[in-house]
């Protein structure tokens, strides 16, 4: 197993069709659940391991799947809204380490809760032809609304192997 990619890299079809958004929303809908299942009861220790050398911790990686999936959710919205607009990206590194990413994980599950809510009605009530629209990544270039709509749910289980990984440590 690839410890970097655990469930592999992310793979988004070529035509994405409504019952693949079903797919990842689901798998988006009971998230927090999966997660906070993990993470219930895990010791300060615990929350220090790391899945490999040089890797954030157990905290850090929860923390940063909250950061995470509020960029994307918001993200998604402009695409929807806006015609193509550009997004700025953001230093998951810097994010990673600021103050706030001590608070007890806790915080990051109940912000997830309410993030993949909207994620989930949002992802319901998309049209085929919506799936192809766009937005604009400062560094990634263009992405449509379907390769966010995988990404999501992608990025959501990748670190929550990583957290398993730790934790079996």
């Amino acid at each position: 197993m690839d410890v970097k990619y655990p469930i592999g890299q992310l793979q988004v079809p070529e035509h994405v069709t409504l019952e693949d958004v079903q797919q990842w929303l689901q798998q988006i809908a009971t998230y927090t659940e999966r997660l906070r299942e993990t993470v219930d009861g895990v010791s300060d220790a615990d929350l220090n391991k790391t899945y490999r050398d040089g890797s954030w911790n157990v905290r850090q990686l929860v923390h940063h799947i909250a950061d995470s999936q509020l960029n994307m959710y918001q993200r998604l919205k402009l695409a929807l809204t806006d015609n193509n607009p550009t997004v700025p990206a953001f230093d998951e590194e810097k994010w990673a380490i600021q103050p706030d990413t001590k608070l007890p994980v806790e915080s990051s599950i109940k912000m997830l809760e309410g993030i993949n809510e909207r994620i989930v009605a949002l992802g319901n009530s998309l049209m085929e032809e919506q799936l192809s629209r766009t937005f604009t990544h400062q560094q990634a270039g263009e992405i449509k609304v379907a390769t966010k709509l995988a990404k999501l749910a992608w990025h959501e289980e990748h670190h929550l192997a990583h957290i398993k990984i730790a934790l079996a440590k």
